[in-house]
């Protein structure tokens, strides 16, 4: 059963699932998940309305939660879809943000249950992610009509009301921040574990709070902007996966102390001073760990290695090759070039040939 604090018990869910199996891995031509892609909605009629139940609590049921997120599941028939949304949003931007790293998000069989019983940085970005996945997720459902508890975002206390009309369909994020919480449970208290996981998700749903903008529209004669129409809408995923990357690349190792006012634990700067490791207190908005990371030189329990990995010559060879060299193999390929878009509806392009280079580790 999942652990209310643990939410990257998703990933589990989604391999027994087969999701993550079936994830299409991200290419060059991947440029991130808006959250904005459609999902159709046809009308029901009794039996399928009934059938639907029955599917989406099956759902629930599979995905192994614990008896309150199960409950929180089955109460809204969007729920299960949305989760099992953002876990494969949330697993291909993994995936894309460390495409040229060592560690690429490998999360099939052992290697994610091993991962994520330790407390390595990159356990930290997998926490954030999923639950900023989650949020968005959330959110969008809400504003898309996907959701029978929540609908499109109420509008916010904004200067000059008379001006500013609120329209459109706002994501709602406010919906969003209260389920995932509630969805996660309690803040713990003793284990520092627990907290730095728990601490690693609050970071995720973060991000994406502080990526929320404001889009209007101007109505008036003559396009005067008398009146304008505005809604809130969150960042694009991809954009959300940029940030926590860059706090991965930043994240600090921490330990634990016991605040003696409260008698709880606190998550703090090392006892022992660590060359190369920051004492900086961590910050609510940095992510942390508490287990320096292997490698990922050599397969191991949590990885696979990067034996036979294709790699850059000029950028990342010898980085993820780990000092192995590289084979080179040449090859020709076809593409589609020279496009260019006919009236009105279509693109027409020319076939090109080519001969190319491809770079593996040796192993």
């Amino acid at each position: 059963m999942l652990d209310g604090h643990v939410l990257l018990g998703w990933l589990s869910s989604c391999a027994l699932l087969g999701l993550l199996a079936c994830t299409p891995r991200p290419s060059a031509a991947y440029f991130g998940l808006t959250g904005n892609e459609p999902l159709t909605i046809l009308p029901l009629t009794s039996e399928m309305e009934e059938a639907a139940v029955k599917a989406h609590y099956k759902v629930c049921d599979r995905l192994k939660l614990e008896k309150k997120q199960r409950r929180m599941c089955r109460r809204d028939p969007g729920v299960a879809e949305t989760l099992m949304e953002a876990i494969s949003m949330s697993a291909l931007e993994c995936q894309y943000q460390f495409r040229f790293e060592r560690w690429n998000c490998t999360l099939e069989g052992r290697y994610r249950a091993s991962l994520l019983k330790r407390g390595f940085k990159e356990t930290a970005f997998l926490y954030a992610i999923s639950s900023a996945g989650l949020t968005h997720a959330m959110a969008k459902a809400c504003s898309a009509g996907r959701m029978e508890r929540c609908t499109c975002d109420e509008a916010p206390d904004l200067e000059n009301r008379e001006a500013w009309q609120w329209g459109g369909c706002g994501d709602n994020l406010k919906y969003s921040n209260k389920f995932v919480k509630e969805f996660l449970g309690r803040k713990p208290n003793k284990d520092l574990r627990a907290r730095v996981d728990f601490h690693n998700n609050l970071v995720g749903m973060k991000v994406i709070k502080a990526g929320v903008e404001t889009t209007c529209k101007c109505h008036g004669v003559s396009g005067s902007c008398t009146v304008r129409t505005c809604w809130r809408q969150l960042s694009p995923f991809h954009e959300i996966g940029k940030q926590l990357k860059q706090k991965y690349e930043t994240s600090l190792k921490v330990g634990s102390t016991t605040n003696e006012a409260t008698g709880e634990g606190d998550i703090s700067p090392p006892k022992k001073s660590i060359p190369g490791h920051s004492d900086q207190i961590p910050r609510t908005t940095d992510l942390v760990y508490i287990d320096d990371s292997p490698s990922f030189c050599m397969m191991s329990r949590y990885s696979p290695g990067t034996s036979g990995r294709k790699c850059y010559k000029d950028k990342n060879c010898d980085s993820i090759c780990c000092g192995r060299g590289h084979n080179t193999q040449s090859r020709v390929v076809t593409r589609p070039c020279q496009c260019q878009v006919r009236w009105c509806c279509y693109v027409e392009c020319k076939q090109c040939t080519q001969r190319e280079e491809v770079y593996t580790c040796k192993d």
